[in-house]
């Protein structure tokens, strides 16, 4: 097993002592840090970066030939870690000797000691892990205490002043993956990309932090949720109708494809995407009518037809409601454009 320390929270020293210890090249722009590394011990990247409100972030999208254990020493300040699983699973315990618990895919986790012990994070070997790692600083700004997030984050879990560790292990949410999909997709450079990544990242925390509070609501109230395979399955439901929502889907179709009950799908759908079956397969067809719009040299007419709608007035009616005006007044504003451009 490969033992690797880290005795800091300042995230170039984090990679200063990951590049020792993995190898590979490290990147550095505009206070983001990506480390490349591909040899006969792991094969990867590892990227982080520093924002306001004492919040970082290190994300390890890696596979290892051996096991790996990361020792991360508790400093001074007794940061809380909020991870999330997107690929693989990891376990966790409070030093060498305390209970491991497994993170598993699409799982968040909250983590902090309160009394002197190491978080210890062990990686499978052959294992292809995604692992997101929000770091909050828990030392307020005496300017600004009442305030700061770092302030209403220590309120939220130590409102009672708590001296032991803290460790919580969410259910499974897939929005939150989504989420970390488009921070990773990010294609700009510069300042615009570290406030873009500022912003999605400070919605991922406020998500897991919401996370914890359904959790224990849903658990006051004995409710069950969605299995890892459900959410699995709805995940995989979600990707075929986005690729093809043309399609004429059905419940009963979807059910029988997925193996899950009408229940269950419309539960896991109304869970990650905040709306019904039928809901999503209509949001998936607008979305491709705007690209054919943009794109192709299509009528509306035919564009109704191509996404699998039957009625071009409901399209038009429900494309206003996205995007603010008609499918003809959209195809006339990006004529206009491209004349003046």
């Amino acid at each position: 097993m490969k033992i690797v320390t880290i005795n800091t929270e300042k995230t170039q020293n984090i990679f200063d002592e990951l590049h020792t210890n993995f190898g590979g090249k490290v990147t550095f722009d505009l206070d983001e840090y990506t480390l490349e590394v591909q040899n006969s011990f792991a094969e990867g990247s590892i990227m982080g970066a520093s924002f306001n409100d004492n919040i970082s972030y290190v994300q390890f999208d890696m596979t290892f030939s051996t096991d790996v254990r990361l020792d991360i020493l508790n400093v001074k300040s007794s940061p809380i870690y909020f991870a999330y699983c997107s690929k693989g699973n990891l376990s966790h315990s409070f030093g060498l000797n305390g209970e491991e618990r497994k993170l598993k895919t699409f799982q968040t986790a909250i983590v902090t000691s309160k009394q002197n012990q190491d978080n210890v994070l062990f990686f499978e070997k052959g294992k292809k892990t995604k692992l997101t790692l929000i770091i909050v600083g828990t030392e307020i700004d005496a300017k600004n205490q009442n305030h700061s997030l770092n302030q209403q984050v220590k309120d939220t879990f130590f409102e009672n002043n708590l001296v032991q560790d803290f460790f919580y292990i969410g259910s499974y949410n897939l929005q939150i993956a989504e989420k970390i999909e488009q921070l990773n997709s990010i294609t700009q450079t510069g300042i615009v990309r570290n406030l873009l990544k500022e912003g999605i990242l400070r919605i991922i925390l406020a998500m897991e932090i919401q996370q914890h509070s359904d959790d224990l609501h849903a658990f006051a109230n004995e409710s069950n949720g969605l299995t890892l395979r459900e959410m699995e399955e709805i995940k995989e439901l979600s990707e075929f109708i986005k690729s093809s929502p043309e399609e004429a889907f059905s419940i009963k179709a979807l059910s029988k494809k997925s193996g899950l009950s009408p229940n269950k799908l419309q539960e896991g759908f109304k869970m990650i995407h905040n709306r019904t079956v039928n809901d999503y397969i209509t949001h998936m067809r607008v979305l491709k009518a705007e690209i054919l719009i943009r794109t192709s040299d299509l009528n509306i007419s035919e564009i109704v037809y191509c996404i699998g709608f039957t009625s071009r007035s409901y399209f038009s009616k429900i494309f206003k409601q996205k995007f603010n005006c008609s499918p003809k007044e959209y195809k006339f504003n990006l004529s206009s454009l491209a004349i003046t451009a």
